[in-house]
């Protein structure tokens, strides 16, 4: 996962260390990077970026306590953590994984990804969750016709691209400014909405809605029982529930979910189909499949859909 966009500390000296520092890193000199992080901070100690710098730096040296102390110290100086200082603590088992990647992070890190996100993500990463979430949807329900359906996480509109035809009104949902005013370029949204999709969901009448889609959505939530049941909240009877899931393959895990090298969540098949039949939801298909690639290595992970009867 790329990081947010690069944030000044205001001292040129400090910024020209730090990119140094960061080529240091990327040539695989971590301990030199560390170092020259150490004394970039010495000119800029608040500086959050910096901080989180060292704490991968410190990290890909092999440093586990002086990475740990580095990414608590960058959370301590920005609560909200639009960095993911939180994500990266939870990831060497310094805190349990929180129950969702922090908004502010998610928010700015699309913000920054949204002019390239299509070519980046289709072109670059294969992506092809909406083309996963349309086949479990043709396959269990061929040919109908959606009266009111909304897009969680709607991003620049690959899902709308997918369903448009098939949906009378369309609305589509997203923490970023930048991927809906991506979206709304295209004209395939009846109303496009800024905001968290739980709380998109909440302002909904209940049984209000026949589909409701989320698209590589749920890799930055850890707990998905409240987004489920705020999804079976505003589903009419007959209504479906499709997403993807990054799935958690690693026999060793044995919670519901966990977190990955790359900052995203993946979650346990039997996790997310007991969240739904304790909702009140019936699994009508599942279409496995890679999602796309990271690294260079593809995402295992499936397409699940759900049915209120």
């Amino acid at each position: 996962m790329s990081s947010p966009a690069f944030r000044s500390s205001g001292d040129l000296a400090a910024d020209r260390r730090y990119s140094y520092a960061m080529a240091l890193l990327a040539d695989g000199d971590a301990a030199a990077a560390g170092d020259l992080l150490d004394t970039t901070l010495e000119l800029v100690p608040d500086w959050v970026p910096g901080w989180l710098a060292l704490g991968e730096a410190r990290e890909a040296a092999g440093d586990r306590d002086r990475a740990v102390a580095a990414f608590a110290r960058a959370l301590e100086l920005e609560p909200q953590d639009t960095l993911g200082a939180s994500l990266r603590l939870a990831r060497l088992g310094a805190m349990a994984p929180p129950a969702a990647a922090p908004a502010a992070f998610v928010r700015d890190l699309f913000d920054d990804y949204a002019p390239r996100f299509d070519k980046s993500l289709v072109d670059g990463l294969h992506y092809c969750g909406p083309e996963l979430i349309a086949a479990a949807l043709q396959s269990a329900v061929p040919g109908r016709r959606f009266a009111r359906a909304v897009d969680l996480g709607c991003g620049t509109g690959l899902m709308a691209a997918e369903i448009r035809a098939s949906v009378g009104h369309l609305t589509g949902v997203d923490l970023s400014s930048g991927m809906i005013a991506a979206a709304r370029g295209k004209g395939a949204y009846d109303r496009l909405v800024v905001g968290d999709i739980g709380t998109m969901l909440a302002g909904e009448a209940e049984a209000s809605l026949d589909l409701v889609t989320a698209a590589d959505v749920f890799c930055y939530l850890g707990d998905l029982a409240p987004i489920i049941a705020a999804s079976r909240r505003v589903l009419a009877p007959g209504g479906l529930f499709a997403f993807t899931i990054e799935d958690q393959i690693d026999a060793a895990v044995t919670s519901g979910f966990s977190l990955r090298g790359s900052l995203r969540y993946c979650h346990r098949q039997d996790y997310v189909i007991g969240l739904g039949r304790r909702s009140g939801l019936d699994v009508l298909a599942i279409s496995r499949g890679i999602l796309r690639t990271d690294r260079g290595l593809p995402v295992e992970g499936f397409a699940i859909l759900f049915g209120r009867a």
